[in-house]
């Protein structure tokens, strides 16, 4: 049997890989460094809270800044509060910049606000979330979406502005401001002050009408239209018919000021209601003093000028009504500033003779009381019959009762007069009293008889005109044709051709004749007056 060859160990070598699991390795490598590339080529993952979802969808929509896509929605979930929904997206690694904690989302759909019709291209593309980037530095991955476009992007140049008003009147945001009838920038946001008392707005004024924005600007409500009459007519105020839609904000510079000092950003200005209020020099001194009315204040409101001689020289500050227990009457006192700086005391030679500063010094009391004592009063006046408005007037009354300004009462008490309205009014009151008394059912009664026996007397005086054309008026007729005959008598015999006439002249021609002898006879007796006695003595031969 042959023998089998012994098996002879062999020596160990090295642990060594096998070959076989190269390939795998290499295909893992290969994926991780393509996984990797993808995660940082995709950018980092932002989440966008929005109140609602509407026309956003996963996996479609679309970030986009200029138009340019950015990034894309990945997911969409409600907030785990419920309030709100809560999109996430990935940002293009080239957009990392772009995630800093100013930037704001909004979605881009169609809308119409006022006359701006926006997002019409989202009808065939669908919605998409923009984009206006921020300019801080401090990086971000949550935020919080605008539910509306801003009104003005980052990239606009200009400068924002802090407007404080009682009220936000017809303005919104998105409404424009004018700088000289030209649209100069637009409301960006406003809200209400703590309290409720206010509100505060913010205007962005664009480049370049931002350098006309100093410390002499006024803003006013330019809404609307403003209507004023005047010597000159009728006069009509408005901005823009888009003003009137829309309301809107106007400022300008105060007239005369040439040099005012720019302004920075977010600075308070104050929005006045209108124009002519914004327009109005700023009055460094103003005196305060109450007047005391009797007469209804209807029509008087709080602004309501106060009037020197056609000059407005104050205005109302607050109206209030009292019950004056020891006369037993309501009493209506009306507070009034008063801008002393428009008055002005000057003698013949035209230098100032008193300053006018007002009660702040005894030079400005004296010239007050100057004025008081020569019958300067005030008193209530209609302004306009239309609409009843009214106004605190000061004139002179040269025969009202002495009076002086209460200095000692805070504020001084101003003293007062009946306007011309109410005593027409007191006189019209005294006159109804007066006709109350006068007893016209008893007038009436005696009236009534009067008219009765007048109405027989009528009847009476019909039957006597009824008789006189039956029995009187054929003899009357007779008469007159008699009358008629007679005239004619005494016409033909007054004719020239007639016998009366020529016995008339024979008649006049003997007495003309008579007359002459009547005459010679009286020259003669004047003459010889004796022969009245003795006769006419013979003629010697």
């Amino acid at each position: 049997m042959q023998e089998l060859p012994e098996a002879l160990a062999e020596p160990a070598r090295g642990r060594s890989v096998a070959y076989v699991w190269l390939l795998p390795a290499l295909v893992a490598l290969a994926t991780a460094i393509v996984v990797v590339q993808q995660k940082l080529s995709q950018g980092p993952t932002i989440e966008i809270g929005f109140r609602t979802a509407e026309g956003l969808e996963p996996n479609k929509t679309k970030i986009r800044y200029r138009d340019v896509d950015i990034g894309e929605v990945t997911e969409i979930h409600v907030a785990p509060d419920r309030k709100q929904v809560v999109v996430t997206a990935r940002i293009h690694r080239d957009a990392r910049d772009y995630l800093v904690e100013d930037t704001r989302f909004w979605v881009v759909r169609p809308r119409v606000v006022g006359g701006n019709v926006s997002g019409l291209g989202t009808l065939v593309s669908g919605a998409y979330i923009g984009v206006d980037v921020g300019r801080s530095g401090v990086e971000r991955r949550r935020f919080a979406g605008l539910e509306a476009p801003p009104v003005v992007t980052f990239d606009v140049p200009g400068r924002e502005f802090v407007l404080h008003a009682d009220d936000i009147g017809s303005v919104s945001v998105g409404s424009s401001v004018y700088y000289r009838h030209i649209a100069a920038g637009q409301v960006i946001a406003y809200a209400l002050d703590p309290g409720g008392n206010s509100v505060t707005m913010k205007v962005f004024v664009y480049a370049p009408f931002d350098q006309y924005v100093t410390d002499a600007t006024r803003f006013w409500q330019a809404s609307g239209i403003d209507v004023s009459v005047d010597s000159e007519g009728v006069k009509l105020h408005t901005e823009s018919l888009t003003s009137l839609l829309e309301g809107g904000i106007a400022f300008q510079n105060l007239p005369g000021v040439e040099r005012a000092a720019s302004v920075p950003a977010d600075t308070p200005f104050r929005l006045y209601s209108d124009r002519e209020r914004a327009m109005r020099q700023p009055e460094t001194l103003v005196d305060t003093f109450v007047m005391v009315f009797d007469g209804s204040l209807r029509g008087l409101a709080v602004g309501a000028p106060i009037d020197l001689g056609g000059i407005t020289v104050g205005e109302v500050k607050r109206i209030s009504v009292e019950y004056d227990r020891r006369a037993g009457k309501l009493r209506f006192p009306v507070e009034v500033d008063v801008f002393p700086q428009r008055i002005r005391s000057r003698t013949r030679d035209g230098a100032e003779s008193v300053p006018a500063d007002g009660s702040s010094s005894a030079a400005g009391r004296a010239f007050i009381d100057e004025m008081v004592a020569h019958g300067l009063r005030a008193e209530i006046r209609t302004g306009n019959l239309l609409t009843g408005q009214k106004y605190v007037a000061l004139d002179e009354h040269p025969r009202a009762p002495r009076d002086h300004v209460r200095w000692e009462q805070r504020p001084a008490l101003f003293p007062t007069t009946r306007g011309p309205l109410d005593e027409i009014q007191e006189s019209i009151g005294s006159i109804a009293k007066k006709l109350d008394q006068v007893p016209f059912d008893r007038i009436s009664a005696r009236l009534l008889t009067t008219m009765d026996g007048l109405d027989h007397s009528l009847a009476d005086l019909d039957r006597l005109l009824r008789r006189v054309d039956t029995d009187i008026a054929p003899q009357v007729e007779a008469t007159l044709t008699e009358a008629r005959g007679a005239m004619q008598n005494a016409k033909s015999a007054l004719a020239a051709d007639a016998p009366l006439q020529s016995d008339l002249d024979a008649a006049l021609v003997q007495l003309a004749h008579a007359a002459r002898s009547v005459r010679v006879l009286m020259d003669y007796l004047d003459r010889h007056p004796e022969s009245l006695l003795r006769g006419k003595p013979k003629e010697a031969p």
